[in-house]
């Protein structure tokens, strides 16, 4: 019994961290808008670039990033706390090793699903990469690098944020399976390296279509 409701704190507390809607905040609070009804309806940090500017959109996305890193933390040191607390005899060392892992991967899935299903916005939210990075660098840092690396140099190039992500993610998903990593984190990494991707189906039509806005141009709207 204490697994599973260690467990499940350790999935509730992840998605609530993820889906803190940063992007929808920092939109009412500097300008009384709603920016789900502005440029590409997204509360991620592109969208908050190209509506609020660049100082707002940065403090967007490093608060996007710190939550995927709050979740990670949550799962490695409060849900064993929470797993000893409850337990009726303390936990053995290798049965914690077993299953840390298993409620990381399960945390760093729900802080994505919460960023980009918020329970504040009716379920609406971002695409997730900002989070993904913050939950890829708390968990595996020379995956995250590797992955913010990728981004930024196709940013440079490409300017193209929606493009950058995307790249940043099959990156991820290159270096966990070919770093030694326990299989809980490879299987999060991939699918969550997917669940970014598929949110960005919109951005793929409009790459292949020659119409996505780069870096500076306004974004279609949503």
């Amino acid at each position: 019994m204490a697994f599973w409701i260690a467990g499940a704190a350790g999935l509730v507390i992840a998605y609530l961290l993820g889906s803190i809607p940063t992007g929808y905040l920092a939109g009412k609070l500097l300008s009384g808008i709603d920016i789900r009804e502005h440029g590409s309806g997204s509360t991620g940090a592109t969208n908050v670039l190209r509506t609020l500017g660049k100082w707002p959109a940065l403090a967007v996305l490093v608060i996007d990033v710190l939550k995927g890193v709050a979740a990670i933390f949550v799962a490695r040191r409060f849900c064993p706390w929470l797993y000893g607390v409850l337990s009726p005899t303390p936990p053995i060392a290798a049965e914690l090793q077993a299953w840390v892992p298993w409620a990381v991967s399960l945390a760093g899935i729900a802080a994505l699903l919460g960023h980009g299903r918020s329970i504040w916005l009716n379920f609406t939210g971002g695409k997730s990469a900002a989070t993904g990075l913050g939950v890829a660098l708390a968990m595996l840092w020379p995956v995250g690098l590797g992955a913010a690396a990728v981004f930024v140099i196709a940013l440079v190039l490409a300017r193209i944020v929606s493009l950058s992500s995307m790249l940043a993610a099959v990156t991820a998903v290159i270096l966990v399976c070919s770093l030694p990593h326990p299989l809980p984190y490879r299987l999060l990494v991939i699918a969550g390296s997917l669940y970014v991707i598929i949110r960005h189906r919109a951005n793929i039509q409009r790459l292949l279509a020659g119409t996505e806005p780069r870096l500076g141009q306004s974004s279609p709207v949503s």
